[in-house]
């Protein structure tokens, strides 16, 4: 697939995502649909993302023109097999970040890349480690970065990163909500 002779369509409202994938080079337009983002529940914590990526990706399927490519992702975070979704308020936020305080979890992001004649999809799991966080530190991110956003309730490109992260296993950008690396090589070979 010649990469320029496409139109990128990024399925998602995530700034962070369109960041990375315009520092990746690729021209693209955001658009996406309203969809329920619910999953059934026997699937493993990396079909989990992959499920949801694809669910995101479906609507598009029907007006697709022939060089169109949608790219769609969803991430999860997972400890101890518990899927840690975005917090509703200031105490789930807390509560999430009290719960991974000074423990490992995976960030699991789903990928998905449509064409009208083709469909492809992936996921990469990062481990994060944090240190054991003071409720201080807890109250003053949460107070000031009002993490409702982002699965697991953190941006690791945040104050709370800085601080708080020892360190990571995989892919940085993976953490972010998208794999940049492992997309690049996925878009080339589509």
């Amino acid at each position: 697939m010649d990469i320029a002779k496409k139109s990128i369509i990024l399925a998602s409202k995530s700034p962070r995502r369109q960041q990375l994938l315009k520092e990746l080079g690729i021209q693209f337009t955001v658009k996406s649909f309203d969809v329920e983002e619910t999953y059934p529940g026997n699937l493993s914590k990396t079909e989990i993302p992959v499920f949801l990526a694809e669910l995101k990706a479906k609507p598009f399927l029907v007006a697709l023109k022939e060089n169109e490519l949608v790219i769609s992702a969803d991430t999860i975070v997972c400890l101890e097999n518990e899927v840690l979704g975005k917090p509703a308020d200031v105490d789930e936020a807390t509560e999430i970040l009290q719960k991974l305080s000074g423990k490992k979890h995976e960030v699991i992001t789903g990928v998905s890349l449509l064409s009208k004649h083709k469909k492809t999809s992936f996921y990469a799991i990062t481990d994060v480690y944090f240190k054991e966080l003071t409720p201080d530190e807890i109250n003053f991110y949460i107070e000031n970065y009002q993490p409702f956003d982002k699965a697991g309730a953190y941006g690791i490109q945040e104050w709370i990163g800085y601080i708080g992260i020892n360190h990571i296993e995989g892919s940085f950008y993976n953490v972010m909500g998208l794999p940049v690396q492992r997309l690049y090589e996925e878009v080339q070979k589509f």
